[in-house]
């Protein structure tokens, strides 16, 4: 479900990647492309011309211009006034443009948006349905560093001063990548799906303390950072407790869930002490995630290795 789309609201998201231009319809800048709450079919943003069922935009490349010219100017008109009037949303057109003027005309009288684009038809509705996901999509902000690491997104979180930054800093020195520092975005792009980006202004930059701001990018070259991956572990750092030493945390880690917009995300805690070596520990709890993703986990294969030494004494 998605927020109420005004039609402008739609054309300053687009104008950019489709080099839109205004042609006509000014008067239904206001109009909905979609109600607040309203559920949307994939890809049905956008389509070519339908006089039957149509799409919230309606795209018309050569061959329906084509098609239109070839028409009477009594006929075209009357056709000109269905494909504009409401229920359509707003209307793009495509390329080269010779009915222009007529459609401009109509789309002023009726009020509908009237827009031009040098993209391809196809390009126009490719980015009308990922901007329909765009919409759809929910997001969060969480505090910690994204980075990618053994080609998981892992996401190291903490209270302040538990030495994430630094951590960060000596997993990239190790050849691992950096997504994002201090704020990344999180955006729920499928049911059970995660993917974390960093926003623009802070994109390459990570903050140490006693070091200030420094340019990842720069630094360690452009293979150190990342624009965007799918968020798969959470690593919490946190200062040692006895809870941490309880027989069950020593055999099988002090791993939890952590819920982020509703989609269940993996969580483990690593005691943070003087003499650890951070990187390493979570360097391991990522290639010991990936083992159990493909379905082994060492302190089941311990524990039935002792049941079966155990049976075998008993027998």
């Amino acid at each position: 479900m998605i927020a109420a789309l005004p039609a402008e609201h739609a054309f300053v998201a687009l104008q950019g990647p489709l080099e839109l231009r205004w042609l006509g319809g000014r008067g239904g800048a206001s109009r909905l492309l979609c109600q607040a709450g309203e559920c949307l079919p994939p890809r049905s943003l956008g389509g070519l011309m339908n006089l039957v069922n149509p799409p919230r935009v309606q795209v018309l490349g050569r061959e329906e211009l084509g098609f239109l010219a070839a028409l009477d100017g009594t006929a075209r008109t009357a056709l000109f006034d269905r494909l504009l009037a409401a229920p359509l949303g707003a209307m793009i057109l495509c390329g080269d443009t010779p009915l222009a003027t007529e459609l401009q005309t109509a789309a002023d009288r009726l009020g509908t948006p009237l827009w031009h684009s040098p993209a391809s038809p196809g390009e126009v509705l490719d980015r009308l349905s990922d901007y329909q996901h765009e919409l759809d999509a929910t997001s969060t902000v969480l505090h910690g560093v994204f980075l990618e690491v053994y080609g998981l997104g892992v996401m190291l979180t903490g209270e302040s001063s538990t030495g994430k930054s630094e951590l960060a800093l000596e997993l990239l020195s190790r050849g691992h990548r950096l997504i994002a520092d201090d704020a990344p975005k999180l955006t729920r792009v499928a049911p059970q799906v995660i993917e974390g980006t960093c926003p623009e202004s802070l994109r390459n930059f990570l903050e140490v303390r006693g070091l200030g701001i420094l340019n990842v990018r720069r630094m360690f070259g452009d293979s150190a950072v990342k624009r965007n991956k799918r968020l798969r572990l959470i690593v919490n750092l946190a200062r040692l407790e006895e809870t941490m030493l309880a027989p069950e945390v020593r055999l099988q880690g002090a791993r939890t869930t952590r819920y982020i917009l509703d989609v269940a995300i993996p969580a483990i805690t690593l005691p943070i002490a003087p003499g650890r070596n951070l990187a390493v520990l979570v360097e391991c709890a990522v290639r010991d995630h990936i083992l159990r993703l493909s379905g082994y986990n060492a302190d089941q294969d311990l524990m039935e290795r002792l049941q079966l030494e155990m049976t075998a004494h008993t027998s």
